[in-house]
């Protein structure tokens, strides 16, 4: 093999020079940073399983790595939370302490958040080398949308889902959207057909855009839709597993919503059909919990919102009237977009819920 490349053996372990690792996340910089093209995201797939292939080889993937249940950080998110008027934010903050080089990317999976829910949370990581005892905020602690809290809603922005299960209880989980040119569309639908084994009969548009793709992929391991599928009353869109792992969080499927496969077997489980789904386009959210009010900020990707504030004053002053709030913190955090809840005020009123 070429130099930088070279396995040598180290007891029963392999182990791969540094070399390899960096000129494969340099690959993968370089692919999200052209923007996520039907090319660049085979590309940028394909790099991803190399890098799993060169962690798995490691000395560090292969001893000594924690390990998560896909329930989230502790069962924080995959678990059903309760909420209420005086409690909208689900989940507690989190962090970790990085003992084995993963990137970012890598780490994702395990705490069942998307890739773009930790690179924003840690925007002063280097997602791809963040560094041995690196500490990394794990963003399991979130504010409900607002939107109907019943069924499934689905917010574009941060490209998470939330299924309220009734009785004032709610589940979430990441999801991948749409890439540019075939973006998901925001609306309410309902759940027409639950599908075991789903397998893929490629539409004509997404043909055109990439002759290459078969025009039927059966159900297995090559299908993108992986094991379980859900399709909503706009046909061509469905919510389904994937064997696309690190494309939970990136906007780069063809419309569809992508979700780990745990937890789309979760998800299949507990929905019935006829279920609402709603999906918006919410970058900003507001909510309380023990009387304080927080804001919750992610990327305007497409730029809906020049004045956030604006946005969210007239549900900013219901929520905290006659409590003063901290502007200072407000402003900071619609600027750093975090994704991660702030608090903003020591006290708050109820908050109307739908």
């Amino acid at each position: 093999m070429r130099e930088g490349f070279r396995f040598k053996k180290t007891g029963k372990r392999l182990e791969l020079t540094s070399r390899a690792r960096q000129v494969t996340i340099d690959m993968m910089r370089g692919i999200l940073a052209r923007g996520m093209s039907i090319r660049s995201i085979r590309l940028f797939f394909a790099a991803c399983l190399l890098l799993v292939a060169l962690g798995a080889v490691t000395a560090g993937a292969a001893a000594g790595a924690p390990r998560r249940n896909h329930e989230g950080a502790g069962g924080v998110i995959g678990g059903a939370f309760p909420y209420g008027p005086r409690n909208t934010l689900i989940g507690v903050p989190q962090t970790y302490t990085d003992k084995n080089g993963e990137t970012l990317i890598e780490l994702a999976p395990g705490f069942d958040i998307g890739y773009n829910e930790i690179a924003d949370a840690n925007r002063g990581v280097d997602p791809w080398v963040p560094g041995k005892g690196a500490r990394i905020n794990i963003p399991s602690f979130k504010v409900l949308p607002n939107g109907p809290h019943r069924g499934i809603v689905i917010n574009l922005a941060e490209m998470r889902l939330y299924y309220y299960l009734g009785r004032r209880l709610v589940i979430s989980y990441p999801v991948g959207i749409g890439m540019p040119g075939f973006p998901t569309p925001t609306g309410v639908y309902r759940i027409t057909q639950k599908i075991t084994n789903p397998a893929w009969h490629v539409p004509a548009q997404i043909r055109r855009a990439d002759p290459d793709i078969p025009l039927f992929v059966p159900a297995g391991s090559d299908n993108p839709m992986g094991l379980f599928a859900l399709r909503l009353s706009r046909p061509t869109y469905l919510i389904h597993g994937t064997n696309r792992t690190f494309c939970v969080g990136l906007r780069a499927s063809h419309g569809c919503i992508r979700l780990y496969n745990p937890d789309m077997k979760r998800l299949f489980r507990l929905v019935r059909k006829n279920t609402p789904v709603t999906i918006i386009y919410q970058p900003v959210k507001l909510g309380v919990r023990n009387g304080a009010i927080y804001v919750e900020a992610h990327t305007d990707y497409l730029h809906r919102q020049p004045d956030p504030l604006d946005a969210i004053g007239s549900e900013l002053a219901a929520a905290v009237d006659p409590y003063p709030i901290d502007m200072k913190k407000l402003k900071r955090a619609l600027r750093m977009r975090t994704g991660m809840p702030v608090k903003i005020s020591a006290r708050a009123g109820l908050f109307p819920l739908p």
